[in-house]
């Protein structure tokens, strides 16, 4: 099923039980097919070797105004990543099927004339058609550079839906209708399932291994609603652990598990509110509305400082000599002039680069730590009144 047969018009191509058409004396290709009706029309789902993919199925011409095209531009930006995760995951990459229309009248022959055998059989489409690719045009990008990697992987196959070509109009409406419900999943829920991503499976290691964070940890949404029973989102840890063990891959995995983990002990011990959620005290929305110390920025810049600690010392008893002080900082949301411009503003988190670097230097400078040059470089701007 995966094979795309070349062949020259007026080529016998027996079929059982079914008649050859007469052909039209045009190059043609011949695509193992399964027919289907959505909405009235027939549509056709084939398989494609990869190698065809960059000479079958190209991207409407950026040049044009949007108005003019069936397609969003091409993010270039995306094309490597796409072709890295190709290339590095040959024998456990997955991929959706392309969705293409093709300008062209097209022949489908069934295998059998009827019951289930009528859906199956040879698709015939013309090799002067032109394919439009309606959905997948960041993947074909990225199957292309992937091939000039690794040309071995042209011999693997993708599926295809394939549509009827009409008209400019319908395929933007196409575009339009197979991205208008297409949702990107929450981080946390990316972060949970990413088996391959190392500061994933670490994050999710050191998370379960402690009950608090276990218990008060949202593994699914990336944003807490004010009735949540949880402190932190899975993502926001990640992103702390990121910043935190940056530098330390030289370290076994379960040593960087083992030292995030008592990392992450040592700061909740500084925080009695978070004990008191955990044991039903208080209730998590109370602390996230009152006070910014479980927040994502800030649990961003624990991880930064982390870092330098751990640099310093892998000893988690002298981690907790310089953290000691984090629980005499008023950490109240409406400490404006502690947290307003910093890590909040307007009275609202705000977890942009600026403010991370800005909360950061905060903390480092409230724990007695140097400032590295960016984080400087933002103090001093900020004090200016530049920011």
């Amino acid at each position: 099923m995966s094979a795309i047969i070349d062949r020259v018009a007026g080529a016998p191509l027996p079929r059982p039980g079914v008649s050859s058409r007469p052909r039209t004396g045009e190059f043609e290709y011949a695509f193992p097919a399964i027919r289907g009706i959505q909405a009235g029309r027939e549509y056709y789902v084939t398989m494609c070797p990869l190698r065809l993919i960059p000479r079958l199925f190209v991207f409407d011409e950026d040049e044009l105004k949007p108005e003019l095209r069936a397609q969003r531009n091409l993010n270039k930006g995306r094309v490597p990543e796409i072709a890295r995760y190709i290339v590095e995951n040959p024998n456990s990459y997955v991929f959706s099927a392309l969705t293409a229309s093709v300008d062209a009248e097209l022949c489908f022959e069934p295998y059998a004339g009827s019951g289930t055998g009528k859906r199956v059989g040879t698709l015939t489409i013309p090799m002067s058609a032109r394919f439009i690719i309606n959905d997948g045009q960041h993947r074909r990008a990225g199957i292309q550079r992937a091939l000039a990697e690794n040309p071995e992987l042209g011999d693997e196959s993708i599926a295809i839906v394939l549509f009827l070509d009409v008209g400019l109009a319908r395929c933007q409406q196409m575009f339009a209708d197979l991205n208008q419900y297409a949702i990107r999943p929450a981080r946390s829920i990316s972060v949970l399932y990413d088996h391959r991503d190392e500061v994933s499976g670490i994050t999710r290691l050191v998370v379960f291994r402690l009950a608090l964070l276990r218990d008060l940890t949202e593994t699914e949404g990336s944003n807490l609603s004010g009735r949540s029973r949880k402190l932190f989102t899975l993502s926001a840890f990640y992103t702390a652990n990121k910043a935190l063990l940056d530098g330390f891959d030289h370290l076994s995995l379960e040593r960087r598990v083992d030292l995030a983990a008592a990392y992450w002990e040592v700061v909740a011990s500084q925080f009695p509110e978070w004990g008191q959620v955990y044991e039903r005290v208080l209730t998590a929305g109370e602390i996230r509305r009152d006070f910014i110390h479980s927040h994502g920025i800030v649990l961003h810049a624990f991880g930064k400082i982390g870092n330098s600690l751990i640099g310093a010392t892998t000893s988690p008893t002298g981690w907790d000599r310089r953290l000691r002080k984090l629980a005499d900082l008023d950490w109240r949301r409406d400490n404006a002039a502690s947290w307003e411009g910093r890590a909040t503003l307007g009275g609202r988190v705000c977890k942009s680069s600026a403010n991370v670097l800005l909360t950061t230097a905060a903390l480092r400078t409230a724990l007695g730590l140097p400032l590295p040059p960016a984080e400087q470089r933002a103090e001093d701007a900020f004090r200016r009144g530049d920011t």
